[in-house]
This record gives structure tokens, sequence and C-alpha cells, in this order.
């Protein structure tokens, strides 16, 4: 059997507007169509960030209610919906965790360094990871760079963070300078992790795709996205996030890989339906 690769698609994040690309969704029923046309394509999971009535970045639990009730009814239910904790500037660690406790998703990402600013924040974030793990929401443990990874694995080995499925995402270029990242960047980071992390990759700028290239035939998995990247390998600008999500998915089966579908990718994360 082939290795099933597991595409997320991160349509629109936390800073980007309609002037960054007219097809960037962000309302709930823009989401709802772009979920529905990029499960199509090959994602079977969605990272979501949702907006206020500004346009601007949002951790409200009703307003993700609504967004996962608006993807469940246009996407179907397949489809693995996971919030984002990002504070961008705005959100401190206890509003990040009361917002996934308020919302009860079956999927969440957290920055680890937004989570454990400094060392005394980690008994409460320890309590939050074990709070997760009992509800049965799947975490995804963001890690930046080597520093992040060796904080993480402390946290591991002290039993901080339950052990059951760790699933981590690498960002690269997302603190150079240019905001652009190389696949060269990836193999120090993997040279780090523990043996049985489940890892994902997401990349910056340009290069994006030579990124998932590596990351694909290194054994990871993939997320892409107009959070991160707006253009094509040929250096055009994409139409829309399914043009990311359907390039991806041709590297996955050039490399001899398959698509996971959701029922594969919930396995794969020990995903519940909710």
């Amino acid at each position: 059997m082939t290795r099933p690769v597991l595409i997320t698609v991160a349509p629109n994040g936390a800073r980007k507007l309609k002037q960054d690309h007219p097809q960037l969704p962000l309302t709930a029923t823009e989401l709802g169509e772009t979920a529905a046309a990029c499960s199509e394509a090959g994602a079977s999971m969605l990272h979501l960030h949702v907006r206020d009535k500004d346009s601007a970045h949002s951790l409200d639990p009703e307003r993700y209610r609504a967004a996962i009730t608006q993807i469940r009814s246009m996407a179907g239910s397949d489809l693995i919906i996971q919030i984002t904790t990002e504070a961008v500037g705005r959100y401190q660690p206890v509003e990040q965790m009361e917002c996934v406790r308020k919302t009860k998703p079956e999927a969440v990402s957290l920055a680890l360094r937004e989570l454990i600013p400094e060392a005394k924040d980690e008994s409460a974030a320890a309590r939050f990871f074990h709070w997760l793990y009992t509800e049965r929401i799947a975490p995804q443990y963001i890690l930046y760079d080597a520093t992040d990874i060796q904080i993480f694995k402390s946290l591991c080995q002290r039993g901080l963070v339950p052990d059951e499925c760790i699933h981590v995402l690498l960002v690269l270029g997302r603190y150079q300078e240019s905001q652009e990242s190389e696949p060269e960047a990836l193999a120090p980071l993997l040279a780090q992790l523990d043996t049985g992390w489940l890892w994902s990759v997401c990349a910056f700028g340009r290069n994006e795709f030579r990124c998932m290239d590596a990351a694909i035939k290194e054994g990871g998995h993939c997320r892409v996205g107009f959070e991160n990247n707006l253009l094509l390998p040929d250096g055009n600008t994409a139409a829309s996030n399914v043009d990311l999500v359907q390039t991806t998915a041709d590297l996955v089966t050039q490399a001899g890989c398959s698509v996971a579908n959701p029922a594969t990718a919930r396995e794969l994360l020990q995903v519940h339906h909710r």
C-alpha cells in the first residue's frame, strides 16, 4: 500500500484581506464554498480562521460555531475542521485556551511559544493539554524552530503532553526577513523530531511547493493555502485555494504516495467526529 499523505488547506489566515486576493474567503459562506471545493481537490482538513465584523482576526467561539455549521452544510461532515488559537498580538494564553474550551472543536492548532511564553505558564498549558485529551480534541502543536522542538520534547518527557498521538506543524520561512521559505531548512528540524511523531509542514512564500515536495519525500504531511502563499510553482498567482490543493495532490501522487481521504486522516490523527 502507498503511504497516505494528509493535505490541510489554510485558506485565509489572520491578516490577509480581499485586496491581497479577491478569492480569499472571509465570511462563513465563502469558507463553506472554499471547503467544499478544496475537499473535492484532495484536502482532508481545513485550518480555520474567522474574522469579526471589520474582517479582523477573531477567536470568538460564536463566530467559530457559525463558520463550522456553514462549512458542514456546504462541504459535508467528513472534512476535518481544525480551528486556530493564533494570538496575532490580540489574545493572551488564557483567552486562547478559553476559546477552545467554549468552542469544543474536533481539532485545534496551538503555537507552543504563544501558550507557554514563559516557564511559569507551563502548568496552565499542561492542564489544558490534558483537557484536550480527555475531550478527544486533536491538537497540532506548532513549532517554529529548534528551540521550540526542544521545549516541546521536554514537555513530553515530563508527562505534560499526553503522547497517544503527537502531531506537530513545522513552519518554514515565518521569521525570515523576507518571509520566504527554503526547503533546505527542513532537514535540520526533522533531525530533532522524536520517532513516531506525525509531522506536517507549512511554508511561506513562493517556494511553498518546493518545501511540500521535500516534506512528502521525507515522510511528512502538507499544509498549503492562501494563509502562507498565493503563488503557483510557475510564479503565477493561483486562481483560488483549490489550485494550491490540487498542485499539492499532484506532488503526492508523483512521489508514489496517496492523498489521504478524511477517513484515513481521522485514523492518522485520531480525530473524533463532532
